[in-house]
């Protein structure tokens, strides 16, 4: 074991190890010197405290202006109030029962002060906070420590404040920086100029200033970018050097007849990313792509085509859905697609079918047992389901390809189980209506090669999309639902999408409340901006029941949530479908894959309760047919808000990459990281997925150059070694297993 890995009990005691490890995660001397600053301030330069965050642990910088100790009313005891400014907010602290604090808490001393941000009487506290004064006499500790050069700041804890935090760091430093190793080959470092991992580190946690910063960050910026893409790197060579069928289209075969009853012509890009696709199928090694695109582009007719390609080859194909809703939706369409392409081997069919089957946890036994018997007998050339998919019970006579839709919803467990039920490794085809820029691309999925589709097909209707301040202009509201009616009143359709089921919800059901919440994916992205004054959100339930007899009073409405029993969901969209209802109240279940062309109006109550990119994909349910769109995103948020300013940006683009880099970069990127479950751990420190591109281009190329001549690292044994920290035991097995 490596001075690195040594156990932080061993440099700073048991107590503060184990404060250490349980709120921080920190274990290890590697862990601790690997915990870089939040921020910097300098001696004279205070924190903003108008910028603080309700509930978030803070650190300031800041003056004491006003000390009041306050005896209490009838009883013992007291307060002690400390005001502390930057000089243009204020932020109190109040001591209960701690008068003595009076002695060293004075007017005009100048201090770091730790603690969790609340509110009392409408302003900003912290509530017996820690602190360090900085004005001390200049023999103190902390006087020396931070004596001429930055403060760091580092992310802490309410047991362990930032300073505390400081000083185990720098008792790391000294007795442990001549043990840091190297990853980076001194050929790269050369090329590209940068420091030696222990100078970065010392300078990052000792800066003089900006510009020893700056150094160091560029230094570590490049460890975190190339240390993940020798990962990745080393998987796609170990992917490329599998073995699997080959499986091409055969001339006049079922693919060639399905395109000849295309009504339509695919797009430039469709026709692009199906080349692509069927060049990877034509290989003897693996497809490992990512077809990601805009809403309504067209990924899933790209997937059928090549689902028909592998069944033209003599193989079958599976596509695997989040959720039943989806599951049904697609099974629905692409029988509808195909025809009697789809009937192979039943009365009526073409000679050239296939057999199109659904598999859905909640399908009868006789209906499962035949989809089963269709799989693994052959006879079923497409299985359409959801997880009921990877069970031990379903298996294929020959898997070929394996079509994952909304990647992000499944584990890499699930993939891997689903693609294990292939003789040799099916070829993968990830799909996700969630645009991802270029960088994160090649970061949370730099292991896939990827394809893009940024047309809409041809006749595709466009999407006008307003804000409706209901608090503000409640009239505005009132001619939200009038717009709904003359919507219907032409002969199309309507959504009302709300963030929450329903009241009702019974406690003593958890399992039931699980398996709603992933059939709805609800999510409440903006829970900073909630605050204890906000009403709950708004429910399926009782908004159908108020628009029913009130606004929309005399239309068919209809609602649906991931709790209905599945036979009443897919009763409700097939109703929809057909237009027997005029206007469906639903949650987020609607949020991908679900096609009604009449569909022409969708209002999101609560708007600001839901994310970027999920609102961007909402609306897309609008607009599929010849009809244009229109999209109301409802909100009592006052404008000017954080949360107003997102539903702005929404409103005034349909170009689902500029929103996913709004999205990105309100929300943080290693949560992007950890959701994709890339394998890798998903906390990035110093480099951003999004500003970074150059190093992540230049990274990329580097590392797939080391692991072609060196794919072993065996004369690499430090990167190997930091490849080893990147990757714990569960996640190298994710890795592994795609």
């Amino acid at each position: 074991m490596g001075a690195l890995d040594e156990p932080l009990t061993k440099l700073v005691g048991d107590r503060t190890a184990k404060v250490l490890a349980d709120s921080l995660k920190l274990r290890t001397v590697g862990d601790l010197l690997h915990h870089y600053p939040r921020r910097y301030v300098e001696r004279g330069q205070l924190t903003s405290l108008d910028e603080l965050e309700i509930d978030e642990h803070v650190t300031v910088l800041a003056r004491i202006e006003k000390v009041t100790l306050i005896p209490f009313r009838g009883r013992k005891g007291d307060r002690l109030e400390v005001v502390v400014t930057d000089g243009r907010s204020r932020l109190s602290l109040v001591f209960f029962n701690q008068g003595w604090r009076q002695k060293e808490l004075r007017a005009g001393a100048q201090g770091l002060f730790a603690g969790k941000v609340g509110v009392f009487n409408r302003s900003r506290q912290l509530v017996s906070p820690d602190y360090q004064l900085l004005d001390e006499d200049a023999g103190s500790d902390a006087a020396k420590q931070f004596a001429g050069r930055l403060i760091p700041v580092y992310g802490a804890s309410a047991q362990m404040p930032s300073w505390k935090l400081s000083i185990c760091i720098e008792t790391a430093l000294t007795k442990h920086l001549a043990d840091v190793g190297e990853p980076l080959p001194a050929e790269l470092r050369e090329r590209h100029e940068l420091i030696p991992l222990p100078e970065a580190l010392e300078l990052i946690h000792r800066p003089r200033g900006q510009a020893d910063r700056e150094r160091a960050q560029s230094r570590l910026r490049w460890d975190e970018a190339f240390v993940l893409q020798v990962a990745l790197a080393r998987r796609r060579a170990a992917e490329s050097a599998l073995p699997a069928v080959p499986r091409r289209a055969r001339e006049g075969g079922l693919l060639d007849a399905f395109d000849a009853r295309l009504p339509f012509t695919l797009t430039e890009g469709q026709q692009k990313v199906s080349a692509e696709i069927a060049a990877d199928l034509a290989t003897e090694h693996p497809m490992h792509r990512l077809l990601q695109g805009e809403v309504g582009s067209g990924k899933t007719l790209v997937a059928l085509r090549a689902m028909l390609a592998v069944v033209d080859a003599g193989g079958q194909a599976v596509l695997l859905a989040p959720t039943e809703v989806l599951a049904q939706q697609h099974h629905r369409s692409i029988v509808e697609m195909m025809g009697d392409l789809a009937e192979g081997g039943m009365l009526g069919g073409s000679d050239l079918g296939t057999r199109v089957v659904l598999l859905t946890g909640s399908m009868g036994v006789p209906a499962r047992r035949q989809a089963l018997l269709d799989m693994a007998c052959g006879d079923a050339g497409i299985a359409i389901g959801t997880h009921a998919l990877i069970e031990d019970r379903v298996q294929f006579q020959d898997l070929g390809l394996v079509v994952v839709d909304e990647q992000h919803r499944f584990g890499v467990e699930q993939r891997d189980a689903l693609r294990a039920k292939g003789d040799q490794p099916p070829h993968l085809l990830v799909m996700t209506a969630t645009p991802i820029p270029r960088t994160v691309a090649m970061t949370v999925f730099g292991d896939l090669e990827t394809s893009v589709l940024d047309q809409l097909p041809a006749g595709r209707s466009p999407i006008s999309t307003h804000v409706v301040p209901a608090l503000e202009k409640p009239n505005f509201l009132t001619r939200a639902w009038e717009r709904v009616r003359e919507e219907v009143a032409k002969g199309h359709q309507a959504y009302v999408v709300c963030p929450r089921i329903g009241d009702e919800e019974p406690a003593a059901e958890p399992k039931k409340r699980r398996r709603a919440a992933e059939e709805d994916f609800e999510e409440v992205a903006d829970a900073g901006a909630a605050s204890d004054e906000r009403r709950p959100p708004l429910s399926v339930v009782e908004t159908a029941g108020k628009l029913a007899t009130g606004p929309l009073g005399g239309l068919r409405v209809e609602i649906l949530h991931g709790r209905l029993a599945p036979e009443a969901k897919d009763d409700v969209m097939r109703r929809f479908a057909a237009g027997e209802v005029d206007v469906l109240v639903a949650t987020t279940v609607i949020e991908v894959g679900v096609n009604v062309p009449n569909s022409t109006a969708m209002v999101i109550m609560d708007a600001d309760r839901f994310g970027v990119s999920q609102l961007h994909q909402l609306r897309g349910r609008v607009g599929r047919g010849s009809a244009p769109g229109l999209c109301l995103l409802v909100s009592d948020m006052p404008a000017g808000s954080a949360a107003r300013s997102r539903l702005d940006a929404v409103a005034g683009t349909l170009d689902g990459f500029e929103l996913s880099r709004i999205d990105l970069e309100q929300r943080r990127e290693g949560d992007v990281l950890g959701q994709a479950q890339s394998g890798v751990k998903s906390s990035l420190k110093v480099l951003s997925v999004l500003e970074d591109e150059e190093v992540i281009l230049t990274a990329r190329t580097e590392a797939t150059r080391l692991v072609a001549e060196d794919p072993d690292l065996t004369a690499h044994p430090e990167l190997r070694t930091a490849l080893e920290s990147l990757l714990d035991e569960d996640r190298a097995a994710y890795m592994e297993k795609g």
